[in-house]
């Protein structure tokens, strides 16, 4: 019966882009343990440092003691506590939004946007290189999908001209996730107004590291302490903010139709209250540690320095997100693999993750990266660039 699945995937296996999963038996940090065997780690999105903080551990205890450990219904069913509430409330202060709405995740969030926004009479512009949640939701919405080249505002103008839907939504990612550059956002911005669309950034990866105390990306790119009625603003809480979920921000109007309309949110159990908890600790570290954000950006300059006489193309990347282009997919594996054995983990990205012929090692920096550790990695590839 499942005969034609497991051809699948020995096709898979030999075209080298099967997936595995290494247990992880220790907390997340710089130096993990698998098999017992202890390694240096450039994969975690714990950009800041704080999955295994003691103020974060403390605090999901004490959220756990007040409000036990699941929330039992989802929240329009009395699933709804009072730190979920609370989060949302100092969420939309911090990024500078009327209101904002919990989700369990990122990728429920873009769906639960997209879907509850738009439909079949509408039109979605998105950016070629988006992360797959965003082209999900895309397709869900059952609008018009009209995809434009990465950063090509020009033919995302000529679009948005040529477009008559009755509604219209432009979605990017504000970091992306796997090139590590940046959405041109105060562009981004000017055309939805000019254009009377709507922009949904998603910004799981600007979250925490960029921008004023780390407020995000559209701090990091706007003057302004306001921001457009016409962006809709969604980010993750288990990357920089190193717990977990997600939130969107937006004006009031748009996250009361996401609590009556959005899907991913609705039909959903609540995520456990103890983790907003958690979160507000974790909220107050993101904005009052600026050392964190200092020390990932020294990283960031150490590690683009060390690794420029490699044979690999350095993406253009000032975030902490660095990905060398490899472009074979067996060789990107054969590197991954051969650092492994010198107890340093990279991650190997294939298609369908990144366009054929692009396979690249994607170096994943944290605040609490030693200099040392830099030295390593670097070490390391040029040892195999000369093997």
């Amino acid at each position: 019966m499942f005969l034609d699945l497991d051809e699948q995937l020995q096709i898979r296996e030999q075209k080298g882009l099967l997936r595995t999963r290494a247990v992880v038996e220790s907390p997340q940090s710089t130096y993990i343990t698998i098999n017992q065997s202890e390694y240096l780690t450039f994969i975690s999105n714990d950009y800041l440092g704080l999955a295994n903080h003691p103020q974060l551990i403390e605090a999901v205890c004490e959220g756990a003691h007040r409000l036990g450990v699941g929330a039992g219904a989802s929240h329009l069913l009395h699933g709804h506590f009072s730190s979920h509430h609370e989060l949302e409330e100092v969420l939309a202060k911090f990024v500078g939004f009327p209101r904002a709405l919990l989700f369990s995740t990122g990728y429920m969030a873009n769906i639960g946007i997209v879907t509850a926004l738009v439909g079949r009479a509408d039109a979605i512009f998105a950016d070629k290189l988006n992360h797959a949640s965003l082209n999900d939701a895309a397709l869900l919405s059952r609008a018009q999908f009209i995809r434009y080249p990465h950063l090509d505002l020009a033919m995302l103008q000529q679009r948005l001209a040529a477009s008559r839907a009755k509604r219209k939504l432009v979605i990017s990612d504000a970091v992306f996730s796997m090139e590590g550059d940046q959405a041109p956002i105060s562009e981004l911005i000017a055309l939805c107004e000019q254009y009377h669309a709507m922009l949904l950034l998603d910004d799981a990866h600007g979250f925490g590291v960029l921008g004023k105390q780390g407020r995000g990306s559209l701090f990091a790119s706007l003057d302004r302490e306001t921001h457009s009625p016409n962006v809709i603003y969604m980010a993750t809480l288990g990357k920089a903010a190193g717990v977990f979920g997600a939130f969107v921000a937006a004006q009031a109007e748009v996250i009361e139709t996401l609590i009556q309309s959005a899907r991913s949110y609705i039909y959903t159990t609540a995520s456990p209250a103890l983790l907003s908890h958690a979160l507000l600790t974790s909220l107050k570290l993101i904005e009052q540690e600026e050392w964190r954000r200092e020390a990932l950006m020294r990283n960031i300059a150490q590690l683009r320095q060390e690794l420029q006489s490699l044979p690999w193309q350095q993406l253009v990347s000032e975030t902490p997100i660095q990905p060398l282009l490899v472009g074979d997919n067996d060789q990107a594996v054969r590197l991954s693999d051969a650092l492994r054995k010198c107890g340093i983990l990279v991650a190997a990205i294939r298609p369908p993750t990144v366009p054929q012929g692009t396979a690249r090692l994607r170096i994943s920096l944290s605040a609490l990266h030693q200099p040392q550790d830099i030295e390593r990695l670097a070490k390391a590839l040029r040892k195999l660039a000369a093997s």
